[in-house]
This record gives C-alpha cells, sequence and structure tokens, in this order.
C-alpha cells in the first residue's frame, strides 16, 4: 500500500478518534478559535450589542464589514424619520429604510426601528401650517399604522415617540403636545400595536440615564400607561454623554426601578464624546465609562442591550452639533479600534 494512502488512513483514524473523544476538528475547531466578536460576547449574557448606521455610509465598503461582522442589531439613524418617509402628505417613500433592513438581513441582524414621532426632522408640509386636534390626530395615525404597517415582521422594535420631555421634566411643547395634549404618547402607541402586534414598543430620550427630574418623568408617564394598559415594553436610554459632565452614577439604580415596572429597557444611542482634542487619559477615561455603562445593562436583567450611535468617528454626529468635541466612539476615524473597544470586550467578557 502506498505510504500516501497509509498516511490518509492514519488521518482518519486520528481524526474519528478525536471527534468521538468530544475534540473539535477542521473549520469547527477554527471558528471555535476565532476571537468572538461584540455581539457574540454579548449574546453570551442573553443581550445583543447593536450599532446605528446610516444610508450613505453603506456605500464604503471597509465600513460595512466591521458593521456585518461586530454587531447584531442595527438601528437606521435617519432612513425611518418622518422628513425620510412621507416626504409629501400621503406619499410615503421606504427606501432608506427598506435598504437597512435588507443589508441587517443579509448579515442576520434585527432592527430597532426609529422613530415614528419626533419633534425634529419632520418635513415642511407638516410644520409649515396650522392644525386642528382632529387633523393632526388623523395625520399622526396614518404616518404610523402606514410606516408600522410596512415594516411588519421586519424589525425587533420601534422608538415609537423620541424625546417628549423638557429636562425639568414638563412636557416638550412640541407640535403634537401643543395640538393634541400628552395624550398623544399613550395613541401613538395603540396605534403602532395595532399596526403590528410583535413588535416592542419603546419611548426614548437622552439625558435620562441618572435618576433625576426627566428621568422620574418618564418612570411617572410609564406608571401611568402601564395602569391603563398602553402597550409599552421599554423605555430606552440614549445615553449620549460627555466625559466634562461627569458619569451617570445612578444608571443601574434607575435601569432597576423601570424593570420593576415590568418593563425593558436598553441603552439606544450610546457615544462618549470630549472636547478636542483627544489624549490618552481622556481616551482611558472614556474606555472607563464605556465599561461601566456596559456593565450596569449587564446587571440588569431586564437590559436588554447596548447600541452604540454609529461605531466609528468617521461617522460621528457630534463634531457637527457640538463644536470643539468629538472622538466618541469605539472606533477612531480610521476603523481602528480605541481604548474603549477592549473595554466593551472587557465588560462583556465577564
Amino acid at each position: 500500500m502506498p505510504r500516501t494512502i497509509v498516511r490518509l488512513k492514519l488521518a482518519g483514524v486520528v481524526a474519528a478518534a478525536l471527534v468521538a473523544a468530544g475534540v473539535a476538528t477542521g473549520p469547527a475547531a477554527q471558528a471555535h478559535d476565532r476571537t468572538p466578536t461584540l455581539a457574540e460576547l454579548a449574546h453570551r449574557h442573553g443581550r445583543y450589542f447593536g450599532s446605528a448606521t446610516d444610508n450613505p455610509e453603506l456605500t464604503d465598503s471597509a465600513y460595512t464589514k466591521i458593521l456585518g461582522r461586530e454587531f447584531d442589531m442595527i438601528t437606521p439613524g435617519n432612513g425611518m424619520k418622518w422628513y425620510a418617509t412621507e416626504p409629501q402628505q400621503g406619499v410615503f417613500d421606504w427606501s432608506k429604510g427598506d435598504e437597512i433592513v435588507k443589508l441587517a438581513r443579509a448579515n442576520h441582524q434585527r432592527v430597532r426601528a426609529h422613530t415614528l414621532v419626533w419633534h425634529s426632522q419632520l418635513p415642511d408640509w407638516l410644520t409649515s401650517r396650522e392644525w386642528t386636534a382632529a387633523q393632526l390626530r388623523a395625520v399622526l395615525k396614518k404616518h404610523i399604522t402606514a410606516e408600522v404597517r410596512h415594516y411588519r415582521g421586519k424589525v425587533y422594535s420601534w422608538d415609537v415617540v423620541n424625546e417628549a420631555f423638557n429636562e425639568d421634566g414638563t412636557y416638550r411643547e412640541t407640535i403634537w403636545y401643543k395640538t393634541l395634549g400628552p395624550g398623544y404618547i399613550a395613541d401613538a402607541l395603540r396605534w403602532a400595536h395595532q399596526a403590528d402586534p410583535h413588535a416592542k414598543l419603546y419611548l426614548n430620550d437622552y439625558n435620562i440615564e441618572a435618576v433625576g427630574p426627566k428621568s422620574d418623568a418618564y418612570y411617572k408617564l410609564a406608571q401611568n400607561l402601564r395602569a391603563q394598559g398602553v402597550p409599552l415594553d421599554g423605555i430606552g436610554f440614549q445615553a449620549h454623554l460627555a466625559l466634562q459632565y461627569g458619569y451617570p452614577s445612578t444608571l443601574e439604580d434607575n435601569l432597576r426601578r423601570f424593570a420593576r415596572l415590568g418593563l425593558d429597557t436598553a441603552l439606544t444611542e450610546v457615544d462618549v464624546r470630549m472636547q478636542l482634542p483627544a489624549t490618552d487619559a481622556k481616551l482611558a477615561e472614556q474606555a472607563t465609562w464605556y465599561r461601566d455603562l456596559t456593565r450596569a445593562c449587564l446587571a440588569v436583567r431586564r437590559c436588554v442591550g447596548v447600541t452604540v450611535w454609529d461605531y466609528t468617528d468617521r461617522y460621528s454626529w457630534i463634531p457637527a452639533v457640538f463644536p470643539g468635541e468629538g472622538a466618541a466612539l469605539p472606533w477612531d476615524e480610521q476603523l481602528e479600534p480605541k481604548p474603549a473597544y477592549s473595554a466593551l470586550r472587557e465588560a462583556l467578557g465577564r
């Protein structure tokens, strides 16, 4: 018998013995040895780890490669907002949202859909005229129903109402509140639930990470909505943080009190900005914050996941809105991981 055949037979015997002993071989073993992604690490805790994205950057193949690899939940940054989806009254355009849903499906990712009711990024036809309460209520119901039906069965959750309160806990004087009163929130949740009974429905806001007047307002609202049987599944803590304002040390306690109401929570738009230039000390502090907020979520059973507001400084919204600030995300502008990325892995790897 040729020596080559003998060696092949022996190799087969050895492989069979290894398999029988429960030792993995071949590609499965190589996959097992591969460094797990943020999503895979989060999955071990029963959580997701996501990123926002937006349509313009989807032409960047280096960017989309990391987006498709590291994350298992995607949020469209702008493509599902009102100005994009109903640019003319009664004329709907789903193309931007559909593109991101298609990308997520191709990468076996879920979608946190964002957002149905907000005071910002509304089309001119909606903001340039006066509406009666009956008229605006009909417009709002039609929009919510059309959009949620279009994405029925394609998304994990909706940020139904976004940024409804001021910092002092009073209602924000939006077109919705001024014309319809505070009941617009319950109505929006009910209409969204009717259009897709299986989607998780959230209220979402910034500066509610710490216990305080604004998060107290959401707590009281959530209590009232739950008591009325309104379909509310969770509260989204945006977590747009800034080093110069200090870490929200009561975050875990705050997540826990909403969980006691029977609600899910999520960190939905996380970034940690700093005054530029970035220094090693600032990047180290930023990393600690990313680690701590992730640990806070992991410590509360009903905190279901973390989403960064895009993952790279290359596409961050911060510099355009906060001049002189930036470097807010776990990857830099060259798509290289920063200390924050290692800190996230450390938090999720425990």
